[in-house]
């Protein structure tokens, strides 16, 4: 019975089990009646979405989290926030470390799949370096912009309040806020959005890229040079970030930018491309954007973080590898190089699974979401929230409180989806391997 269970318990469903619980545990703390604010009543299924978007730092709401929630309801969502953007295997290392236990092959295998990594190599070291950067990074964001806010303030306390909730929803990527009306009031003032910029990237580039880059400026180690993964994942991010600012700009041109500043349609393109790539903190009502620029953010959405970083999507690393290899069948190449390295046959097959299961789930989502909603909810509008969903980024066209509960499950399922990964995902439902005892003739087919 035991060998059993432990044969079912692989480190990918553990993992899966872990959020699962986490989420339901955080729903019961956002449905006790002190996280309220006075007068406001909610319902589980209100506060259960809230709890799943906040694990799964995304940002959709079905509620006004300010007008909704009390100060201690605020706490468990920051929490949960904290929680689900460093991942529960840091904290829970963390906690574990704290009481001078040491940390065994089962958790240390539970790090690698939580963190996607490939090595047991350094873990316990890499955990230790995830909560670090993060508290250090969301302490000076929290610093500065507090500092800041006085200015838009009543009192330093709220000013400081707004500023640590407004740094912990940007480096985390949750897209949550406590003005109710995310960052809009701050619409023409360049740098809080340039600090909450940063913030986004920061955490939004991936833990590996974030502690590699320590080691580089601590120059401790002479013969330091950053690894495949790091190249890979920074230059992709930043090349559809940029992508990203001249197709949003291109697109608004004739439409919501028509009568704005140059440097006012810098900034809206700047922010909107860095927000959209799991951000969700906003500084405009994007329904006022056309749809072909909706879409266009819903891809940017699709595309999401890096691997091993607070965000979801397909990931960054995903259309690199895709991309890379279509070029070289293009080139009339077997292998994929780049950077004076061989990307691994097995890394180019889970590019490609990923980007078919997604499509194929994408596909399912938006189909069951019309159907639910009966055709009353405009269908580009319905995309642009799956994708939002998928990609744990938070942006939406205002439509997520109107939909029934169905599509908001749908929702809820595609967040936890892009949170833990659609690798992790799909590990944790696979069967365990089986040498095969003899093999069938192999047999050309046409493809495409």
């Amino acid at each position: 019975m035991k060998s059993g269970l432990n044969q079912f318990l692989s480190p990918f469903r553990i993992i899966i089990i872990s959020y699962v619980v986490a989420m339901v545990l955080f729903s019961f703390l956002l449905y006790l009646p002190i996280s309220h604010q006075p007068g406001v009543k909610v319902t589980y299924t209100e506060a259960l979405f809230t709890s799943v978007s906040a694990v799964s730092v995304t940002g959709l709401s079905v509620v006004n989290v300010p007008e909704t929630y009390s100060y201690i309801g605020i706490i468990f969502l920051a929490l949960a926030i904290q929680l689900g953007g460093i991942g529960i295997m840091t904290m829970g290392t963390f906690v574990w470390m704290l009481f001078g236990r040491k940390i065994n092959f089962a958790q240390r295998m539970l790090i690698m799949v939580d963190q996607n990594q490939n090595t047991f190599s350094g873990l316990v070291n890499l955990m230790r370096g995830i909560l670090f950067v993060a508290l250090i990074i969301e302490f000076i964001g929290a610093l500065i912009l507090g500092t800041y806010f006085i200015r838009y303030f009543d009192t330093v306390g709220e000013a400081y309040y707004q500023g640590a909730f407004a740094s912990l929803s940007a480096f985390t990527n949750a897209g949550f806020d406590v003005t109710g009306q995310s960052l809009i009031p701050f619409a023409n003032d360049y740098y809080v959005q340039f600090v909450v910029i940063l913030l986004i990237f920061a955490g939004a580039i991936g833990f590996p890229v974030l502690l590699e880059l320590r080691e580089y400026f601590s120059k401790k180690n002479p013969n330091f040079k950053f690894s495949l993964f790091t190249k890979i994942t920074t230059v992709t991010y930043f090349a559809v970030f940029f992508v990203g600012v001249i197709g949003i700009w291109a697109l608004e041109t004739g439409h919501y930018y028509v009568g704005l500043d140059w440097h006012q349609q810098l900034f809206y393109s700047i922010f909107n491309s860095a927000t959209s790539r799991s951000g969700g903190l906003s500084i405009m009502d994007v329904s006022d954007l056309n749809s072909a620029t909706l879409l266009f953010i819903s891809a940017l959405m699709i595309i999401g973080a890096s691997p091993s970083s607070v965000g979801g999507g397909i990931r960054t690393t995903t259309v690199a590898v895709m991309f890379l290899t279509i070029r070289s069948f293009a080139l009339g190449k077997d292998d994929v190089k780049v950077f004076g390295r061989e990307i691994h046959p097995e890394d180019r097959t889970k590019a490609f699974i990923v980007l078919s299961v997604f499509v194929v789930m994408l596909f399912a989502a938006v189909t069951l979401i019309v159907a639910f909603e009966g055709g009353d909810v405009n269908l580009i509008a319905i995309v642009f929230e799956t994708a939002s969903a998928f990609g744990t980024c938070g942006l939406s066209m205002g439509i997520t409180a109107d939909l029934t509960f169905a599509s908001q499950f749908v929702l809820m399922i595609l967040m936890f989806i892009g949170r833990v990964g659609l690798i992790a995902f799909l590990f944790s439902i696979r069967k365990r391997e089986t040498k095969a005892h003899f093999r069938y003739p192999t047999e050309r087919i046409i493809i495409g």
